[in-house]
């Protein structure tokens, strides 16, 4: 009996689709482009994962460093992506759930003396409950609305953590040892932590992507084209939206976890409004809803700040706003985007050789 009724939401939730969609090629040419275009996108997946084995051994540290945070941003952004691209939800207060990460995973390294690969689970599960909780303001507001509860989110977070300074180590926040590499992997500290945000990169990115590909992703999808559709088909749309505030939430707290393993430091300066707000600008220009857009965008977290402050120490805000600007104008699709234009460019290249053969 359950099996049918979960068949028939699904069935539902596809129905909740715009109607003229099509979901997929229908003619033999067509699917031998979308083979082609298919089989391309598999090669310069190998290659990028080639490329992001080798990196730590071609650069020097501080590359390296820079590189694992960039891993680390984006699998918040992972997060993000999931409730603002695919379940069309706002959120200006995702780096306070980075912060619960972080926070809980450095208050059980040092102070419950945990290893430190057990505080990854834990970290993501506690933010998973605690973005649980805060989801349910997102099944009753919407747009402005909602910003701003997320965004009071952010700001109580900083004083509340310097609060319980027996704790959290109040202002001067608290210093751990990073992790240290096995002595078999013959690895250098920084090339570890690298290797360990690879790994939660990847496994974040196979999480996501196997959630967006079930019953629960084109039910996100129902409810973010069309929410009264969507209930209409039978999608519960204050069930999904709590969930995909949770689900974010989760990912953002593995990223804190991660965080933390790479700096080895946490202070509550770490994670003011700036934070969320960089981070929401970041999934913006990576490209909202591309399975892309949240490595870019940790690229654009990680340097384009410092870039701004480079370019002019005066107003780094200034040039950091200009470039956001330029980027919408050349992409207003984000970074991702761009790469969705080259793949359409190649389908007609692909279709113009098959007419002509």
């Amino acid at each position: 009996m359950s099996e049918s009724v979960e068949a028939t939401q699904t069935t539902r939730a596809e129905a909740a689709e715009p109607a003229g969609r099509r979901t997929g090629p229908e003619t033999p040419r067509e699917r031998i482009v979308a083979s082609g275009v298919s089989q391309w996108r598999r090669i310069l997946f190998g290659v990028f994962l080639l490329l992001a084995v080798a990196a730590p051994f071609q650069l020097v540290p501080f590359r390296v460093f820079q590189l694992t945070m960039v891993m680390v941003y984006a699998v918040a952004l992972i997060g993000l992506n999931l409730l603002v691209g695919h379940a069309g939800q706002i959120s200006l207060g995702h780096g306070a759930f980075f912060a619960v990460g972080a926070y809980g995973a450095a208050i059980m390294m040092f102070h419950w003396e945990l290893p430190y690969l057990l505080t990854f689970p834990l970290a993501a599960a506690l933010a998973f409950v605690i973005g649980l909780a805060f989801g349910i303001p997102a099944t009753r507001l919407h747009g402005l609305y909602l910003a701003l509860v997320t965004l009071a989110i952010a700001i109580f977070l900083v004083p509340l953590l310097k609060r319980f300074e027996s704790v959290t180590g109040g202002s001067m926040g608290l210093t751990l040892e990073k992790p240290e590499p096995p002595g078999w992997t013959g690895l250098a500290p920084d090339q570890w932590l690298y290797f360990l945000a690879l790994a939660g990169t990847l496994l974040a990115s196979a999480a996501a992507y196997f959630l967006l590909r079930s019953r629960v992703g084109r039910a996100l999808h129902a409810v973010r084209d069309n929410e009264a559709a969507a209930e209409v088909m039978g999608v519960k749309p204050a069930s999904y939206k709590r969930l995909a505030f949770a689900w974010s939430a989760m990912f953002a707290g593995a990223a804190g976890c991660l965080y933390t393993w790479t700096i080895g430091f946490v202070s509550p300066d770490s994670f003011t409004v700036n934070l969320s707000i960089t981070l929401l600008a970041g999934m913006v220009i990576g490209g909202l809803g591309s399975a892309w857009g949240p490595l870019l965008g940790g690229l654009f977290v990680m340097f384009v700040p410092s870039l701004s402050q480079d370019l002019n120490k005066a107003a780094p805000g200034v040039i950091f706003g200009l470039l956001i600007i330029t980027v919408m104008y050349v992409a207003p699709t984000g970074l991702a985007g761009l790469g969705g234009r080259t793949e359409q460019w190649l389908k007609k290249k692909l279709g113009r050789i098959l007419r002509k053969g």
